[in-house]
């Protein structure tokens, strides 16, 4: 993978990127609220652009694929821009999966998504999510003016959901030391450029440094297996549609604080990047006093479905340093639905 980070990047190094992969027909895919923007560098790739699909949404539902998939077909496309957020870059991957088409990211949030080999599909409900090379994009470019139209509450949702990443990564079974200095330094700069950010939107210094933060974040990600966090937020967004980056900014705490037990020196590293000695409240401070939501119930959830998503959680097999079981993974929705400051569970 390449990755290129610099102001005005997201129509001035794409068509570089796409002649350095020797693509010529590529398709644009963005999601409807990132329209313009998708435009811009769609026009920005003259003849190379095969054409313009908006039609990304949330959690990549199998049609919305199937569909995007027939669209690049049609095209004659032999690669794929996504330009926008985890949707659109979700979909570049679903077309990827299916055709093996190379995909160039154009990030404008901070999901992270971009530097990782994991896809995701939600169909009846459920939320399948799977590891595949080809999916994994060829070029990324990062542009801190695509993110300056971000508004604020986004940012920082955007931004916690990219902490997430690292802070599952720390306490991952096939953790490295070099993925553990990666996802700490990417949670430092990442909560460090919050504030500024919520404090001025324009700051582009301060975008520039979420997204680097987002990118090794990411990486992180990518190079590892998540946990209990991750799948709680799958089960939450696909089956019930809560928002994805709402929902793992008050569910991270949460998750934390019940594992914290079980990973002592992953929750030690995480704040020593976070300067706190109790990372989870500080993910809950820093969210609440940047004005995100903290509770389930306030982005929609029902007390009865609790239930039924724990009963989901815990039925699924994946690693986590704390054993997952039924109560355990209720007592962290419970507490992530009332919204109360974390306690260890």
């Amino acid at each position: 993978m390449r990755v290129v980070l610099r102001a005005g990047a997201s129509v001035t190094a794409v068509p570089g990127e796409a002649e350095r992969l020797g693509l010529r027909r590529l398709l644009v895919v963005s999601g409807p609220r990132g329209a313009e923007t998708a435009r811009a560098v769609a026009d920005s790739l003259g003849d190379a652009c095969a054409g313009l699909h908006t039609e990304a949404r949330m959690h990549v539902p199998v049609e919305v694929a199937e569909r995007a998939v027939e669209v690049a077909r049609a095209a004659g496309a032999d690669g794929c821009v996504a330009v926008g957020g985890g949707s659109a870059i979700g979909l570049g991957k679903a077309i990827a999966l299916r055709t093996g088409l190379p995909v160039i990211a154009v990030p404008s949030t901070y999901s992270g998504s971009e530097m990782t080999p994991v896809w995701g599909l939600t169909e009846h409900g459920v939320k399948r999510t799977g590891r595949d090379p080809s999916v994994l994009p060829r070029s990324v470019v990062y542009d801190p003016e695509l993110t300056l139209s971000l508004p604020v509450p986004l940012t920082v949702t955007s931004g916690i959901n990219a902490v997430a990443h690292a802070a599952e990564a720390l306490y991952a079974p096939d953790a490295t030391p070099l993925v553990s200095l990666t996802a700490a330094e990417g949670a430092r700069a990442m909560t460090r450029a919050l504030p500024a950010l919520a404090a001025d939107p324009r700051d582009l210094d301060a975008r520039g440094r979420a997204l680097y933060g987002a990118w090794l974040c990411g990486a992180a990600l990518g190079a590892t297996t998540m946990g209990l966090h991750h799948k709680l937020c799958h089960v939450l967004g696909g089956t019930f549609g809560l928002p994805h980056a709402e929902t793992h900014t008050v569910v991270l705490p949460y998750a934390l604080a019940h594992n914290a037990p079980a990973a002592p020196e992953a929750l030690a590293a995480l704040g020593r990047a976070l300067d706190t000695d109790d990372a989870p409240h500080a993910l809950w401070e820093l969210s609440g006093r940047l004005g995100a939501p903290r509770s389930l119930a306030e982005l929609g959830l029902k007390e009865a479905d609790l239930a039924v998503a724990a009963a989901q959680v815990a039925g699924q097999a994946y690693a986590n340093p704390r054993e997952v079981t039924e109560a355990g993974v209720l007592d962290v929705l419970r507490a992530a639905f009332a919204g109360d400051r974390p306690s260890p569970t």
